[in-house]
């Protein structure tokens, strides 16, 4: 699994011009599953997500976890984070799970950080999606399984 976080003052992502999912302030998860990723992995990376500390506290030092600070959590599926730009112009996304594997796992992912005390939002796994935030700091990280 692969996620891009970012820190967010607010988002929300829209299907045929429909919002489907939307948060004040928290992360905006890209999340990108590959073929051999398990439910062991997802497991371990929102663990590790909902401690990461990257929220300031009062000496502006990142300290604080998002359930210390407070927020909620954006999830997008987005099997692009796979792309193999190697050969050509043209990416290959071939290392992108199929549908049948990685929408259950997405699920799963989205159901674990939710069991961790997050209130987590969600676009549409495979649909053409419209997604709009403000990034804090800016703050981007890469999560990796």
């Amino acid at each position: 699994m692969k996620i891009v976080l970012q820190k967010a003052k607010n988002a929300s992502v829209a299907v045929d011009g429909s919002v489907v999912g939307k948060i004040a302030e928290g992360y905006v998860l890209l999340v990108g599953i590959t073929h051999e990723d398990t439910e062991e992995q997802a497991d371990q990376l929102a663990n590790k997500l909902v401690k990461l500390r990257i929220w300031e506290d009062e000496d502006e030092k990142m300290n604080h976890s998002v359930i210390d600070h407070g927020g909620d959590i954006l999830s997008i599926s987005q099997f692009t984070l796979y792309a193999n730009t190697k050969k050509g112009n043209r990416p290959s996304f071939t290392d992108a799970a199929r549908p049948d594997v990685a929408e259950p796992l997405w699920h799963y992912f989205n159901n674990k950080l939710t069991s961790l005390g997050m209130t987590v939002e969600t676009g549409v796994f495979g649909a053409m999606m419209d997604v709009s935030l403000t990034n804090i700091g800016p703050t981007t990280i890469i999560l990796e399984a």
